[in-house]
């Protein structure tokens, strides 16, 4: 079993940056594909990017794409999110995910274990 805490949200304008991180608990963290996925309010939970057990793959939704890079450090047993170029409609809960097994997944029901989540409001 894995247990995950998100932190780095907060309020930012357009424009601007943040990092994401999620701490996960145990020993066995790379034997985990990880995700992080959003949920705007009056939306449904959306995937946002997942990595790969090693880093090697890395998938990106397209509303994302070019401005958020997925990361992982498996010593550290750490897995962030790099947000740049920050918009008004990236403004949600961010929640970081952990799937057993090497190969990530797009749908949120395939992940094993979630994190409570972090804020992230982006103003005009």
């Amino acid at each position: 079993q894995v247990q995950l805490v998100e932190s780095g949200g907060g309020l930012v304008q357009a424009g601007g940056s943040l990092r994401l991180s999620c701490a996960a608990s145990g020993r066995t963290f790379s034997s985990y594909a990880m995700g992080w996925f959003r949920q705007a309010p009056g939306k449904e939970r959306e995937f946002v990017a997942a990595i790969s057990w090693s880093g090697g793959s890395t998938y990106y939704a397209d509303s994302v794409k070019g401005r958020f890079t997925i990361s992982r450090d498996n010593a550290k047993n750490t897995v962030d999110l790099q947000m740049n170029s920050l918009k008004p409609e990236d403004t949600a809960v961010y929640y970081c995910a952990a799937v057993t097994g090497t190969t990530y997944y797009l749908r949120s029901g395939a992940y094993d274990y979630w994190g409570q989540g972090t804020q992230v409001t982006v103003s005009l």
